[in-house]
């Protein structure tokens, strides 16, 4: 009988990219830096809670847009953000290498979404704010306790204010000076890591001898 464990536990990095006024239709564009730590509460094979703490940069510029702001300006910034999230995944496949459950696999892809906060420090203007991450992911079990996975996340933010990093110039939160509402005026950033985590904590055995 194999054991069972409550949690994982490691670490993730890969690349980050934004999008928003400065890129509103180019995944992966400007990729930047992106990498943290996290941790999943195991619920079954199935499902599992996972928080994740993650630093990244992200980046745009309006050089090549066929879109013209006004007086023909034009817009590049780098900034920093911090990422605090809590997500519910859901695997396709039960997971795992116990025999206890039929049909367990030790690859399998998932699906993920939740909520989280955002911040992102100065220049010009910090912000913090609430972020949705939808995503999905695939995970392979290489040992009984060691686990890979490639993990691809897109988080829409509440802030439009993720490309405001100078107080002079074009501001692209508001470039025409027209107030916009609703999600789809918002700033988004993605997230595709690669993660490591180890197992922790055995779950406690029942034994019944005859």
């Amino acid at each position: 009988q194999e054991d069972e464990y409550r949690m994982e536990a490691g670490g993730m990095l890969g690349g980050s990219f934004y999008m928003g006024d400065a890129n509103t239709s180019v995944p992966f564009k400007n990729l930047q830096f992106a990498g943290g730590a996290m941790a999943r509460y195991i619920l079954n094979p199935h499902m599992a809670l996972k928080a994740n703490l993650t630093m990244a940069r992200i980046s745009g510029n309006t050089e090549d847009f066929d879109n013209k702001y006004p007086g023909g300006q034009q817009v590049s910034f780098k900034r920093n953000l911090f990422d605090l999230g809590a997500q519910f995944e859901y695997n396709f496949w039960g997971y795992g290498i116990s025999p206890e459950y039929k049909g367990n696999r030790k690859f399998t892809p998932y699906i993920l979404g939740g909520m989280g906060f955002t911040f992102a420090p100065a220049p010009a203007k910090g912000i913090f704010t609430v972020n949705y991450p939808i995503g999905i992911g695939v995970k392979y079990k290489i040992t009984k306790r060691l686990n890979i996975g490639c993990e691809m996340t897109m988080r829409f933010s509440l802030s439009d204010n993720l490309d405001v990093t100078s107080k002079n110039g074009l501001i692209l939160s508001d470039p025409y000076n027209i107030k916009g509402m609703g999600i789809k005026n918002k700033d988004s950033y993605s997230f595709t890591t690669i993660f490591v985590t180890y197992d922790l904590f055995p779950k406690c055995k029942t034994c019944n001898n005859l």
